[in-house]
């Protein structure tokens, strides 16, 4: 069984197709520049902080204030249900280690704002069943068909999609 990273789950939320290609090893991102420039707004960002904090291979914590509240930094708050849901795959993560984490913080340095993420016994049950659709979109031979959507374009694997 592949290990189910934090950016797997947040593809889930976006695009099934973009997940599969992402497991199957054909990352586009590398040649992003959107991805680019998060990458910099993440660099420059709360400079002070400990950063890119890497938990058993499947998540990577942008920053922790203390071990209770974990923080992800994003560009834009377009996809902020795929960006809540991933922070909370990374709180149900850190407590099957034995944490207690209070809460997640979504940080939009370019917006200036925070949307502060809690995890509840109802959000453990979906993450569960989150884990297991994408265990099984992962899984396929050929990917699954995708949704032509208003961000598509924008996406690295459009070409790869509809060209």
């Amino acid at each position: 069984m592949k290990k189910i990273t934090g950016i797997m789950v947040y593809y889930y939320f976006i695009c099934h197709k973009r997940l599969w290609y992402f497991a199957k090893g054909l990352n586009m991102e590398q040649e992003s520049e959107l991805v680019e420039i998060g990458k910099l707004i993440d660099e420059y960002s709360y400079s002070r902080e400990k950063k890119h904090l890497m938990i058993d291979e499947k998540i990577n914590i942008d920053f922790t204030r203390g071990w209770d509240i974990i923080h992800e930094v994003k560009k834009s708050d377009k996809l902020e249900e795929a960006s809540i849901w991933q922070i909370k795959y990374y709180i149900s993560v850190l407590e099957e280690q034995g944490l207690n984490i209070k809460k997640g913080v979504l940080d939009y340095p370019k917006l200036k704002k925070k949307t502060e993420v809690y995890f509840s016994e109802e959000d453990r049950v979906k993450i569960k069943e989150i884990l297991l659709n994408i265990e099984t979109i992962i899984n396929r031979e050929i990917p699954p068909k995708g949704k032509k959507v208003g961000y598509c374009k924008s996406c690295s694997y459009f070409e790869l999609c509809y060209i």
